[in-house]
């Protein structure tokens, strides 16, 4: 198999695990499934951590809007932690889920 084959069948392999795209040839369906469930939990694990404020917010829409936003807009190695959880509290008040924070009159 040469490096280009490779490359995408690995690149087809992180698209079923991140954005539920269909299974590549040679890999069980119903196993990706698991692990791609279980590496959104992990993402939205995440993002709790790094913004408390969201869950605390949120309440039980956490998870649904989380995986809402995680389906539309999977993490890609170009984006840093904080920044996708941030990029999700965006989203969140763009949607009227969340409201806008409000800004500070004076700084310290």
């Amino acid at each position: 198999m040469s490096r280009e084959e490779l490359a995408a069948r690995q690149a087809a392999l992180l698209d079923s695990l991140l954005t539920g795209a269909e299974a590549p040839s040679g890999f069980d369906a119903s196993r990706l499934r698991i692990e791609a469930d279980v590496l959104l939990a992990k993402r939205r694990r995440l993002v709790a951590y790094l913004r408390p404020d969201l869950p605390e917010t949120l309440g039980s829409r956490y998870r649904p809007l989380f995986d809402t936003y995680a389906a539309e807009r999977p993490k890609t190695t170009s984006i840093r932690a904080r920044e996708y959880a941030d990029a999700f509290a965006e989203w969140l008040i763009a949607r009227g889920d969340l409201p806008k924070p409000r800004r500070r009159w004076f700084r310290r």
